[in-house]
């Protein structure tokens, strides 16, 4: 799933065709617990390698393995850093899963490009930045603009001792054009997903209400240039 909307991969197929992927290598960037690779490997993916920052995702991911009895391949690692060879890669994907949560997204973009061989695809799907301006309101109240698009001001939730338990960070939609194309990378797609008549769910700020309003989802489909 790329977001709220609903809009799935069976559907969409940002990824590529289901036959160029069932022998490609995918990383999937983000993964908490991988169940998006899980579901990679389930339709025939040739081998999906998941990578999240946080260790107790991660823990998650191996209580689910033992489970079902089926291992993903996991990492800790930061998606501004990530501890593979160049290349390594046919596919870098992500669901609302890291690249939401870097301050430099550029550098971010220019690891995955780093590690997608040539011709290689990124998809990623981020909080759509036009959201930044409104609050996280699922109600009217979410429609009336209150914030500067241009504040690029972290969005920070504390505990009561003052640490930071939740940071995400902002990055407009030139922030996101420009970090693909300095990182060498082709934008073939920008989808934005609209909010399908049978989805009727509300989740935090996202509802039928604003999602038929305004987009709340932005998926980035870049390639890397194959060898001349």
């Amino acid at each position: 799933m790329w977001g709220p909307e609903g809009l799935d991969e069976a559907r969409a197929r940002l990824l590529g065709k289901p036959e160029e992927l069932r022998g490609a290598r995918v990383l999937e960037v983000g993964c908490g617990a991988g169940q998006c690779a899980r579901w990679l490997r389930s339709q025939g993916v040739g081998e999906v390698v998941g990578i999240d920052v946080s260790y107790r995702q991660l823990q998650h991911a191996r209580r689910i393995d033992e489970q079902i009895g089926a291992a993903v391949t996991v990492a800790q690692a930061d998606a501004q850093r990530l501890p593979f060879a160049d290349g390594s890669f046919d596919v870098v994907c992500s669901a609302y899963g890291g690249f939401p949560f870097v301050p430099d997204a550029a550098a971010a973009l220019a690891e995955s490009a780093r590690v997608l061989r040539p011709g290689g695809r990124l998809a990623f799907s981020v909080s759509h930045p036009i959201r930044w301006c409104f609050p996280d309101d699922p109600t009217e109240a979410g429609l009336v603009a209150c914030d500067s698009y241009f504040d690029r001001r972290a969005y920070v939730e504390e505990d009561d001792a003052g640490r930071a338990i939740y940071v995400e960070h902002h990055h407009t939609l030139g922030d996101w054009v420009r970090s693909i194309a300095t990182a060498g990378l082709y934008l073939r797609d920008l989808v934005e997903p609209e909010w399908p008549e049978d989805n009727e769910q509300t989740w935090g700020g996202w509802s039928p209400l604003r999602g038929r309003i305004i987009p709340g989802t932005a998926i980035f489909v870049a390639e890397k240039p194959p060898v001349p």
